[in-house]
């Protein structure tokens, strides 16, 4: 007598899978969402760039519709073949990064250099911005109210801007002998614009001459400055990183590879459910205060609007209860480095795909916006079924560190929403590292969950 054979066991273990693997037909498609993100990477480096930019890339897509808020946040919008009334599918991400801004009164001379005053924005290491090439954008409004743009020290043919840091030689006592934080002071972080006298001013020669070519080029006088929106950020393109080219490098990844993916999502997703919506918002590094970021109520004038051109009658909040969303927002990948900062089982790894953070916060999770069982089990599901490389991570060690995203805030409507993104090395500093597959990951996430009926 033959012997049974026994049954095929499952496999009950939760085996993560390099994205790679995963994704391994999907190369060409992997290659091409990317080139279109370092574009953007590249070409964007402040939010009034990022709703430019992405009004322009909108206006070339059919059926999108854009509620912007003063040049500094936006909503993309695809009309669903259900009612605005049963809820609606958002992808919330932020469009701002850390960087240094310029006060209210910059322009000063000292030791016949002409210095600008800054005042650096969001969480950064202050070291990381010394010696090497900056770049200027922003706008100056003047009094009459029209703008100037203002782009320095992107183009090869530009000049670009520094922050000098003190030689080694000398740096015992005033740099290497104290704690970090001492070490590098806010207040130091000036940026170099010239050194070249006028030779017929009286006093402050090189600040008078750097007056009359900013006049000359822009049409400016000091006084603009204090109607300004001006950012010093890192100058140069995003670029491929590794001899493999499986990286991708550059400012602002934190959170610009999530407001990519959110966009390039609506603008490809079927519209086939709920009316779907990529609301990109400013200011969450400081903490989504004012009233462009995330605890504004832009979004109930966005679904207002929405309302109005759809011919629907709603009440905001009840529609907001009703909805899904996701928080698009990146995590600290495993640092092989520093691995003493990650609970290993519990960090997400570059190359892995999509990072889901059930939950945000720090110290007990004070801060957090935690997702419920219920919405994890359907937001994994969608994932597993549509073959989208996935796994989870947590910033750091219980009590090692910690973070927030703007989950809480649109929480606060009632509405379900979990924090997903790709995992990133070297985040916050002016070159930050992510995976190709992770990126196409996240952007084929943020598509899957529009779409989801």
């Amino acid at each position: 007598m033959p012997k049974k054979r026994a049954k095929d066991k499952p496999d009950l273990s939760n085996k993560i899978k390099s994205g790679w693997e995963i994704l391994k037909e999907s190369l060409p498609e992997i290659e091409s969402y990317n080139r279109e993100y370092l574009r953007f990477l590249t070409q964007v480096k402040t939010e009034r760039e990022a709703v430019e930019h992405l009004r322009d890339h909108a206006g070339k897509a059919r059926g999108l519709e854009l509620v912007e808020n003063r040049g500094k946040a936006l909503a993309v919008c695809r009309r669903g073949a259900i009612p605005l009334k049963e809820g609606v599918r958002i992808v919330v991400a932020h469009i701002d990064c850390p960087r240094l801004d310029l006060k209210a009164n910059p322009l000063y001379e000292d030791t016949d250099l002409a210095m600008l005053k800054t005042h650096y924005y969001g969480g950064i290491k202050k070291y990381q911005w010394l010696a090497r090439p900056l770049a200027l954008h922003g706008v100056l409004v003047k009094e009459d109210g029209s703008p100037v743009k203002v782009l320095m020290g992107e183009d090869p043919n530009d000049p670009c801007f520094t922050i000098e840091d003190l030689l080694p030689h000398l740096a015992a006592n005033v740099q290497y002998a104290k704690k970090l934080p001492d070490a590098f002071q806010a207040e130091k972080l000036n940026i170099i614009l010239g050194s070249r006298p006028d030779l017929t001013a009286k006093e402050n020669r090189v600040k008078e001459y750097i007056l009359s070519l900013l006049h000359e080029k822009y049409g400016i006088v000091e006084q603009d400055f204090v109607s300004a929106d001006l950012e010093i950020v890192p100058a140069g393109p995003a670029r491929e990183v590794g001899i493999d080219r499986s990286l991708i490098g550059g400012y602002g990844q934190d959170d610009r590879a999530c407001s990519w993916a959110a966009f390039a999502a609506v603008r490809d997703a079927a519209s086939k459910g709920c009316t779907s919506i990529a609301l990109l918002m400013d200011k969450e590094e400081i903490g989504s205060e004012g009233n462009t970021g995330a605890k504004s109520m832009f979004i109930e004038e966005v679904l207002w609007e929405l309302a109005g051109r759809y011919g629907e009658e709603i009440i905001p909040s009840r529609v907001l209860f009703r909805s899904k969303a996701i928080s698009g927002d990146a995590n600290g990948a495993f640092d092989p480095d520093y691995p003493e900062v990650h609970e290993k089982m519990n960090a997400a790894k570059l190359g892995y795909g999509v990072c889901v953070t059930k939950f945000t916060g720090a110290r007990g999770k004070v801060g957090s916006s935690e997702a419920h069982a219920e919405y994890m089990a359907y937001i994994r599901s969608i994932l597993n079924r549509s073959g989208i490389p996935w796994q989870t991570g947590e910033l750091g060690k219980v009590d090692e560190g910690g973070g927030g995203t703007v989950a809480k805030f649109l929480a606060e409507y009632g509405m379900d929403i979990v924090d997903m993104g790709p995992p990133l090395l070297s985040m916050h500093s002016p070159f930050e590292l992510s995976s190709k597959v992770d990126t196409y990951s996240t952007y084929l996430a943020y598509r899957a969950f529009m779409e989801d009926k």
